[in-house]
């Protein structure tokens, strides 16, 4: 594999892999799953959310993002015969831009920053990755929203947009930029189909048999070329790659897991 110091731009998903989505929407469904008809599991709050959301998506490609969160909040408001009010589905869909950071976000990016053109790829509109690009606290180079390119990750069309415009108007090619994701489903197989790197950030150990919680599971998983617990686990990478070229005979850097 070429060495992570070798790609001029990372581009990053953000829910899931720099925002804690998980953690925003348990506490923003929790309302509308404690009135359901039956009891419901967490875990089953966040696997149906995948369902539904994903549904909503796959129907509605241009639909922007905050719709598709109120209609899905609508979604599980019937599945869970839980009464709802539309007031309740707006709560919901703005209840992104308050989706907190992981602890090790901010601190990785900005470690990251100073060595990578750093990109966003993202399914939400220009209005809620601006919410969560402030919370992070950090300036990204480029960003591009399912908003900007009328469909939803995984269609490929959203990662050709990113590619297009890093060689329009950076002269970044496709074998200089590492795709660095959380979800197998949005990020991970779609990216390595069309031949590019990818940075599997498995916040979730689904190797080692964790849950998919609210991303959608694909029919296979991909085989990232490098794999990492945590957005730090990389950016300590970069910088153990950056040390040893720095003092070549101290010997071999730990670059992560290769998968």
């Amino acid at each position: 594999m070429p060495p992570l110091l070798s790609f001029r731009a990372l581009s990053f998903d953000c829910y899931g892999t720099l925002i804690d989505w998980e953690r925003g929407l348990r506490l923003a469904l929790a309302p509308l799953a404690a009135r359901a008809e039956t009891s419901i599991h967490p875990d089953e709050v966040l696997a149906r959310f995948a369902v539904e959301e994903h549904g909503i998506q796959r129907m509605h490609p241009t639909m922007p993002y905050d719709r598709v969160l109120a209609a899905t909040h609508g979604a599980l408001a019937r599945v869970w015969n839980a009464p709802a009010t539309n007031e309740e589905h707006e709560a919901f869909a703005d209840s992104l831009g308050t989706w907190p950071p992981f602890p090790d976000s901010h601190e990785a990016l900005a470690r990251l920053g100073h060595r990578f053109h750093v990109a966003i790829l993202s399914n939400v509109t220009r209005h809620g990755i601006q919410q969560s690009a402030e919370l992070l606290g950090t300036r990204f180079d480029t960003i591009l929203t399912a908003e900007d390119i009328g469909s939803y990750k995984p269609d490929p069309r959203n990662f050709q947009a990113l590619l297009a415009h890093l060689d329009r108007e950076h002269g970044i090619q496709p074998g200089e930029l590492l795709h660095v994701a959380q979800s197998q489903f949005h990020d991970i197989v779609p990216a390595t189909l069309l031949g590019l790197a990818t940075a599997w950030i498995d916040r979730q150990d689904l190797d080692r048999g964790g849950s998919f919680g609210a991303t959608k599971a694909p029919e296979h998983l991909a085989r990232p070329t490098w794999l990492f617990r945590s957005l730090a686990e990389l950016a300590d990478a970069v910088d153990a790659e950056a040390l040893q070229a720095c003092a070549p005979n101290l010997g071999s850097p730990d670059s992560g897991e290769p998968a």
